[in-house]
């Protein structure tokens, strides 16, 4: 037996911001880019055929705001042509081919479509062109044929982790219970508070609690992390009935719809599967930051396939002008800013690990991969987030959580006897960092491993406390004495001009393993007197790489986020400390990598299991203020 079930609705911006309608409506022209077939193995014209696939094509034509008439209801003015092959209102036939069930779909004028060629690829999408009188599109869906026994939907519990973000977490409360389809569906919203801002006390907190009701609970606990707050949500969404648990970041703007496609392909999975959104940014709307995340197993380190391009503007070259956009893209995990996993998935391979953050959800996809549960990262599902490129998040406190958690997720599920590259790549890293003059960053990735040798027992246990040494230990540092004010540092002087002083421009390979071996030489020497009082250069964050401040004594740079700088100042001693403890301990880690991975391997299911949990939740309340 077989039932009709709508799979997708045609949809509007909420709020008719123009900055997103091109990821709704599409006016323009399609100019399909050439195919990789054509441009043949040539690199000289493969690299021009790259750049220009990637160059605007937009005419500049637009929607009028007042042709949104509502949420589902679009008027084309006589003699327009639209198309609604775009991000939210074209169809992925190839995710809907590779992993359900659904036989045929169908749209609001009755077309039957078939999904058998879409294995590797496509989307369905309508154009409308109006007559000699303006047309509205009152609706459209579309929809397939299920087995009987995927016509019910499975309800959803929804665990957002906030922290001193009030605002954008009342907002996203709103997003949830003002929708009534998504209100439909939810069993309950968790609100993990983790900050001394509180969400109640957000001037929208009681309209947005009043669009849930009872639905809504807020869980009081300290500060554990991201992996803290959702291993939560897990956790309380295993005493209920809900057949998923949805994770959000607290600082998105949602596309409602979003919820309910994820939970409609979750439906008609053919086996359990985690279903992940996309991120676009909250910066510049019709962005695209990442269409999918890997784990490239070598480096251990996430990435996009190389199929795929990061930060693709909508606005500047549409959908149907796009031919990698157009290829099935399978992944190995989907970040946390929106993540739908079954609890089939939580209750056989057990909750996050306690990471605090960084590292938790690719973990995890890992471990769900490994059980046979795939993750898929479904187009047409995203929310708007802000960037990790305009973060700082690989010199700060997080330096930290980025090190030691990166070797923790590969001691679990790296398939080289010793890590494969990620030793020489940490090792890499660290002698940039030192050339750098970046101290305190050497010291706390130093650190991460140590902590990381000392294996999984006691993660949870400094679950609460190790931000808070991490960030006492930074205190006092040159690189991590932050001021937002550019009259807070001295002016550039320097006791002879230098050579080379522009800092724009990238050297090539040969010229960055010269700047290594001259730099190497110079941490030997002493450093010139000046430069303890004045810095040499402003080096802004573009161009603040290793190769650059290896040849300065001093310098005033400023950070990835543009809100501060710091005085960088070398330290010839504190290098050589520094450089001594880096070999021993990356040879430590090739030594030890066997019997840690092992050690890590057999305690997994222990430290992920709700009973090790609960007591760190009790521990975590001590700490609420």
């Amino acid at each position: 037996a077989a039932v009709r079930r709508i799979l997708q609705r045609f949809v509007l911006p909420v709020d008719r911001d123009l900055d997103v309608v091109p990821l709704y409506v599409d006016t323009e022209d399609a100019m399909l880019d050439a195919d990789k077939e054509t441009i043949g193995t040539n690199q000289t014209a493969q690299k021009v055929n790259k750049a220009a696939s990637r160059q605007a094509i937009s005419s500049g034509t637009s929607l009028h705001p007042d042709a949104i008439q509502d949420r589902h209801r679009l008027r084309v003015e006589d003699s327009q042509r639209i198309s609604l092959g775009t991000y939210f209102n074209g169809f992925p036939a190839r995710n809907r081919r590779r992993w359900t069930n659904e036989s045929t779909g169908s749209g609001s004028v009755s077309f039957d479509l078939t999904l058998t060629p879409f294995v590797d690829g496509g989307w369905y999408w309508f154009d409308v062109r109006a007559g000699d009188e303006a047309a509205v599109i009152e609706e459209a869906t579309w929809s397939a044929e299920v087995p009987a026994d995927r016509a019910e939907v499975g309800s959803v519990t929804v665990g957002i982790t906030t922290m001193n973000r009030p605002d954008f977490c009342s907002s996203l409360i709103a997003q949830i219970g003002e929708d009534a389809d998504v209100n439909a569906l939810v069993d309950e919203v968790l609100v993990m508070e983790q900050g001394t801002q509180k969400v109640v006390d957000d001037p929208g907190f009681a309209k947005a609690e009043a669009s849930l009701g009872t639905k809504l609970r807020i869980i009081e606990q300290g500060n554990i992390g991201g992996s803290g707050g959702f291993a939560r949500a897990q956790f309380e969404a295993l005493k209920g009935t809900s057949k998923y648990v949805l994770f959000l970041d607290d600082d998105i703007i949602a596309e409602p719809e979003s919820i309910l496609r994820a939970v409609t392909f979750g439906d008609l999975a053919r086996r359990p599967t985690i279903v992940g959104g996309h991120m676009f940014s909250i910066f510049a709307k019709a962005r695209l930051h990442s269409f999918g995340e890997i784990i490239n197993r070598h480096r251990f380190w996430w990435m996009s396939p190389k199929s795929a391009e990061a930060d693709w503007d909508f606005g500047a070259r549409n959908l149907r002008s796009t031919r990698w956009l157009h290829r099935r893209l399978d992944v190995d995990f989907n970040p946390w800013f929106m993540c739908l996993i079954p609890m089939q998935v939580v209750r056989d391979i057990g909750l996050s690990l306690p990471l605090f953050i960084k590292w938790d959800d690719s973990e995890y996809g890992l471990r769900a991969q490994a059980a046979g549960y795939p993750t898929v990262s479904m187009p047409g599902s995203a929310v708007w987030h802000v960037p990790w490129t305009d973060k700082n998040d690989a010199l700060d406190w997080q330096a930290y959580f980025h090190q030691r958690n990166r070797f923790v997720a590969a001691f679990l599920h790296s398939p080289f006897e010793h890590g494969g590259r990620l030793i020489r790549e940490s090792l890499n890293h660290q002698l940039k960092h030192l050339f750098a003059m970046q101290y305190s960053t050497v010291e706390l990735r130093h650190q991460a491993l140590e902590d990381a040798l000392a294996g999984p027992e006691g993660l949870h246990a400094v679950l609460g406390s190790k931000l808070g040494e991490v960030r006492a230990f930074r205190k006092g540092w040159d690189d991590a004495e932050l001021s937002a004010d550019p009259d807070a540092f001295p002016p550039v002087r320097h006791s002879k001009p230098r050579r080379k002083s522009d800092t724009s421009e990238i050297p090539s390979k040969p010229s960055q393993l010269i700047s290594a071996v001259l730099g190497g030489v110079r941490q030997f020497r002493g450093t010139r007197s000046l430069s303890r009082d004045f810095p040499e250069a402003n080096i802004p964050a573009m161009d603040a790489r290793w190769y650059h401040l290896a040849t300065l004594d001093s310098a005033i740079v400023s950070m990835p986020d543009g809100t501060s700088a710091a005085f960088y100042r070398r330290q010839p001693d504190q290098f050589k400390d520094l450089f001594r403890r880096t070999i021993e301990i990356h040879e430590r880690l090739y030594r030890e990598w066997p019997a840690m991975a092992q050690r890590y391997r057999e305690a997994l299911a222990e430290i992920t299991s709700p009973e090790a949990w609960e007591p760190t939740f009790e521990a975590s309340k001590k700490d609420v203020r």
